[in-house]
């Protein structure tokens, strides 16, 4: 048995999935969460037939007549795939919104079950609905359910209902000459009638069963809450606020505190393998594996503490409903520069992890603006470039919390300044943008889902770390224990190694942005394989195995300071965290840019542009920041102005084309 889960955004479609099917699928406050359908398998707690049903989580749609991919999703399944039955969730406070789509559903002849999900909420805001006549009305049946709650849900009832009901004849409630739903060619004022009767219909039925207490005019909390939180003006400030109080706990405060005790575990761990090894076993084998597996993948889990704490927050953020409105202030700015609204909320989900949040640019219809979305969202600080971050955060800056934020709000800066870019080279000026979002209450946040959520992102890190980065941190050691003839190399003549002479070639270009060093350039060369590499390669090739406890590098290189052994002053460190943060991402998000972009010229140039704006930008931060802490500019001054004007003078050049292009030509007259 296949059973459908359809219904608006927002309305706590995923949320039911994951009740009934023990998923932990991605809920958030806004559209496109969902970019394609689902799959899962009903509990045995709702199963007591112990029957094969499959649960369908469809992409949230409005209207079964397509505007964007994801209710083309919705409607092709429902349409070409015929479910058994469709579990159509409601909203049970917005009635007036959820029911034009019921009436939709309704009309195909498919068993349809009405979850009429928030019902919790009706007693609060002294709404009485009558479910009888309501039923009658429509002619389906209608459940109560509460998706968040774990006991009295109303789910029992809901599957015994949608299971009664399938394979029956549907009857409709509304029925309007459907030529538009059915037709090859949308016929968009046959399409305009019927949408006009449907909602007449729902106005209807929704004035005889419901009856409110509030008036729905009256100003809430809520609504005096977000006249200050999505401010035009004061949102951005108050969003800085936020983010810096979220670095401050996990950077500065609570997650050192923990990561102190998670590293000593590793430490203790280090102990223990190199007292079993002994000296009976090859000091070659015993490098590789204290220093290049153990040493270089413990340097990377060591940030786990911080990053978990991180993740932490930001779900709690998401769960209250504040991140929603965050997309509401940025809209304002990505639509000025040639994004759409949508653009935001990739760019949120990409803070997670950049492939999901790629992945989630499908849902924006423009071509162009998917594509640019596509490329502009791993500008944002992703849960990979967490360790970088925090590890120059600690080792340069105190563990200071506004490294962090400011990271973030440079990735939107970059963002920002890419798109007008990129919108001047496509010469598409000027195109006006939409974005129609529905704003959440305020809710209190569920430690449950945070924490899930947290442990979910936490284990995908471990099992890149026992896997990528153990793979990648073992070659590393490899790569520098033999030179080109396989012969071990000395100490002292690490930069005959095969690592150092593949890795010189590009530290001589990055020697105007304050890190030429063969060592670093390693570091930022594997981290394109994921960026997570860049702590462990730096942990291998400068021999570090412990970054969080500073008090113990003395005993093993003999420096008191992660800088003193790299040999990077503040500025230096801060445009080496800026290359790593802004230029491409791992190769998989580059497998998911280019899946979405469906594009090959427009994979290679975005690129090419995230390549060079993170040398621009790097090179920015460290000239500049070592002309205000010295006095003068930084080393190889003069080849990197050569180097970066060439690459301005180029995109100069390319947006003058697309302003040509963008000019529209001389209509041509009949002589």
């Amino acid at each position: 048995m296949k059973i459908a889960l359809a219904g608006n955004p927002n309305s706590g479609k995923t949320t039911l999935f994951n009740a009934l099917t023990g998923s932990q699928e991605k809920v958030g406050n806004w559209a496109g969460v969902t970019i394609e359908k689902k799959f899962g398998t009903l509990k045995s707690k709702y199963n007591p037939t112990k029957e094969a049903i499959e649960i369908v989580d469809l992409p949230g749609a409005y209207s079964m007549s397509p505007f964007t991919s994801e209710e083309s999703i919705t409607r092709a399944f429902v349409v070409d795939e015929h479910p058994d039955v469709i579990i159509n969730i409601v909203d049970a406070t917005n009635l007036s919104r959820s029911l034009f789509f019921t009436t939709q559903l309704l009309d195909l002849g498919i068993p349809v079950v009405v979850a009429l999900n928030k019902t919790d909420l009706l007693t609060r805001d002294q709404t009485v609905l009558d479910i009888k006549g309501l039923t009658n009305r429509m002619k389906c049946t209608f459940v109560k359910t509460i998706a968040t709650k774990t006991q009295e849900n109303g789910l029992d009832a809901l599957i015994k209902e949608a299971m009664a009901k399938g394979g029956q004849k549907q009857a409709t409630p509304f029925q309007v000459p459907d030529e538009a739903l059915k037709a090859a060619q949308y016929d968009a004022k046959i399409a305009e009638t019927q949408d006009r009767a449907r909602y007449d219909f729902v106005k209807e039925v929704v004035r005889s069963v419901e009856k409110r207490q509030v008036e729905n005019r009256r100003e809430t909390m809520q609504d005096k809450v977000d006249r200050i939180v999505a401010h035009r003006w004061l949102g951005i400030p108050i969003f800085g606020a936020v983010m810096w109080l979220v670095f401050s706990v996990s950077q500065t405060h609570l997650g050192p505190f923990l990561a102190d005790t998670f590293v000593g575990w590793i430490d203790a761990f280090y102990g223990v393998v190199e007292g079993a090894m002994g000296d009976s076993v090859s000091p070659l084998l015993s490098s590789l594996l204290l220093d290049g597996v153990i040493g270089g993948v413990g340097a990377v889990v060591g940030f786990l503490p911080l990053i978990m704490v991180l993740f932490f927050m930001l779900a709690l953020l998401e769960d209250c409903g504040y991140m929603a409105r965050v997309a509401v202030v940025m809209d304002r700015f990505l639509k000025r520069v040639g994004l759409s609204g949508k653009s935001i909320i990739p760019m949120v989900i990409g803070t997670g992890c950049a492939i999901p949040g790629i992945m989630a640019t499908r849902t924006i219809k423009n071509e162009r603006q998917r594509r640019t979305t596509a490329m502009l969202t791993p500008f944002m600080p992703c849960g990979a470039k967490l360790p970088v971050i925090a590890l120059f955060s600690g080792a340069f800056f105190s563990d200071a919390a506004w490294v962090g934020t400011t990271m973030y709000f440079m990735g939107i800066a970059l963002i920002i300044f890419g798109a007008m870019i990129v919108v001047r080279i496509t010469g598409e000026k000027n195109k006006r943008t939409y974005f129609i979002m529905e704003l959440p209450e305020y809710r209190f946040p569920s430690i449950k889902r945070a924490t899930l959520s947290m442990l979910d992102r936490g284990k995908a890190f471990i099992i890149k770390a026992g896997t990528i980065i153990l793979l990648c941190n073992a070659l590393v050691q490899v790569m520098q224990t033999f030179n080109w003839q396989f012969q071990v190399v000395e100490e002292g003549m690490e930069s005959t190694s095969i690592l150092a002479s593949i890795a010189s070639p590009f530290a001589v270009l990055l020697i105007p942005l304050g890190f030429g060093a063969w060592q670093l350039a390693a570091a930022a060369i594997t981290g394109f394989i994921a960026k997570e590499n860049v702590v462990g390669t730096l942990a291998v090739v400068y021999g570090i195995t412990n970054f969080i406890d500073t008090d113990a590098l003395e005993l093993v290189s003999g420096s008191s300071s992660v800088a003193e052994i790299m040999g990077l002053t503040s500025a230096a460190a801060l445009a080496y965290l800026v290359f790593n943060l802004f230029t491409p991402p791992c190769f998989a998000a580059i497998g998911a840019m280019n899946a979405e972009m469906e594009n090959k010229k427009w994979l290679f140039g975005g690129i090419a542009f995230q390549l060079g704006t993170g040398y621009v930008t790097a090179f920015i931060v460290y000239q500049v920041g070592t002309l205000l802490t010295t006095g003068s500019v930084g080393t190889g001054f003069i080849p990197g102005i050569i180097v970066v004007g060439v690459m301005i003078v180029a995109v100069i050049a390319m947006m003058r084309r697309g302003d040509r292009m963008a000019v529209p030509k001389p209509e041509a007259h009949l002589a």
